[in-house]
């Protein structure tokens, strides 16, 4: 047991102790008028009495060691005690981790900042697994304009909203994390109609029919995952996202729109006048940082942000906004994408004031790794500083890449980059 954890500040321990240490003092005072006399001196005057028909002259030297031995007994009695108490917490309540350490994270991260990420994807629970760590004031909003896979054969199949990327959030912000893992992204794979769904869509997909509303199946999940943070969806309508490229052929569908070799002009949601939920505005308004991205910028970031309704509380708010640009460009979505380009696209779709900083990596990874994705024409997105001036927007540049088989974020050098862009500037 670590003893000065009792005492970290914040932790709202130290209080309590002071209150029994007053209460005693109450105690002893209070049984003076009571019974007529000062029980300690009672008690002290009857030991010494004791000790002089014992040890004689040497009996006030005894009776220093007997009180001295009472004060060590009671020290070790009180650390007993506690160890006991910590041990039933452990055993009881808290079998996977110190009841004190959980304490003072949970008291630490209720006192975070309130943060509103949009996005979807692994992008965006990437984001989340290291925001998580020292802020519960979190709000994923996500993106469902899906429409492959799993989420789409759902969609059709059970007319409800696509819950794949909410369901990526769900489990990234869970705080058995593992566990839920392993159990939300288990995929079927034997021949028959649950062939390629996931558990975790299956569960949103069953919760909503229980519950009879897509939103409150998913918050329902967040209390069954016990989640921090929450996650909301873009809106509650069911949409689909569309494209159009250079050479003015559209798309609809949002596992068609990326295409090799064929430059998208700009996406578009039918219906245009899909609408945000009360819930993500009042997020919105609420925000100390608004986070738009990491993630696949067509496809998850701006059918976010084409929600009617978003990009206008964005703008009103006066919470810091970020725009995290990728690390990567995206095949058949960037191709060739510096993070001047992936700014113009937002600004172009949105307008300005979407996000006053635009966060990009300086690393490029290894040669090896590089050369892997090259395979699959992905590169680094470049940083060209005169385009992004041009543009109006501040750059903070940092090495954000993660350290592994991956070129990708890493998720705890991106999150305290944001807390420490939210203490300089909010």
């Amino acid at each position: 047991m670590n003893l000065p954890k009792w005492f970290f500040p914040g932790l709202g321990v130290k209080r309590w102790f002071l209150v029994i240490i007053f209460a005693f003092i109450l105690i002893s005072i209070g049984i003076t008028p009571l019974f007529g006399f000062d029980i300690s001196v009672y008690v002290t005057n009857q030991l010494l009495l004791m000790l002089n028909n014992i040890f004689g002259h040497q009996a006030g030297f005894v009776l220093k060691l007997t009180a001295l031995f009472m004060i060590l007994s009671g020290i070790s009695l009180t650390y007993y005690s506690l160890l006991k108490i910590k041990s039933e917490f452990n055993t009881h309540i808290t079998p996977n981790g110190e009841i004190l350490d959980l304490l003072y994270e949970k008291r630490r991260s209720n006192k975070g900042p309130e943060i509103v990420a949009f996005g979807g994807g692994t992008g965006l629970s990437n984001l989340l697994r290291g925001l998580k760590k020292n802020s519960d004031n979190l709000t994923a909003v996500v993106t469902v304009a899906d429409d492959g896979g799993s989420s789409g054969r759902l969609r059709d199949e059970m007319g409800i909203l696509p819950p794949g990327d909410i369901r990526n959030c769900l489990v990234a912000l869970a705080d058995r994390e593992p566990l839920m893992e392993k159990l939300f992204q288990h995929r079927f794979e034997s021949e028959g109609g649950l062939e390629g769904h996931s558990f975790g869509n299956l569960y949103i997909a069953a919760m909503t029919e229980v519950l009879g509303d897509f939103e409150e199946a998913v918050r329902a999940s967040s209390k069954v995952l016990a989640i921090r943070g929450k996650v909301l969806p873009a809106t509650n309508e069911d949409i689909k996202l569309g494209a159009v490229y250079h050479d003015q052929e559209e798309r609809m569908g949002e596992s068609a729109i990326p295409v090799y070799d064929k430059e998208i002009n700009k996406v578009f949601l039918y219906p245009e006048n899909a609408s945000t939920t009360p819930e993500v505005k009042e997020s919105i308004q609420k925000a100390d940082v608004i986070v738009i991205g990491p993630g696949s910028l067509y496809t998850s970031i701006l059918p976010n942000l084409l929600v009617k309704g978003i990009t206008e509380e964005i703008k009103n708010s006066s919470a810091l906004k970020l725009y995290i640009c990728n690390v990567m460009t995206q095949p058949g979505e960037t191709d060739g994408y510096t993070a001047a380009d992936h700014a113009r696209a937002i600004i172009d779709h949105c307008g300005s004031g979407v996000f006053d900083y635009i966060v990009v990596n300086n690393r490029q990874g290894t040669a090896k790794l590089r050369k892997k994705y090259e395979a699959e024409g992905a590169y680094p997105v470049k940083i060209d500083h005169q385009q992004l001036e041009k543009l109006g927007v501040k750059v903070i540049e940092a090495d954000l890449l993660k350290k592994d088989s991956y070129l990708r974020h890493d998720p705890d050098a991106l999150a305290e980059l944001i807390y420490d862009l939210n203490k300089k500037y909010n």
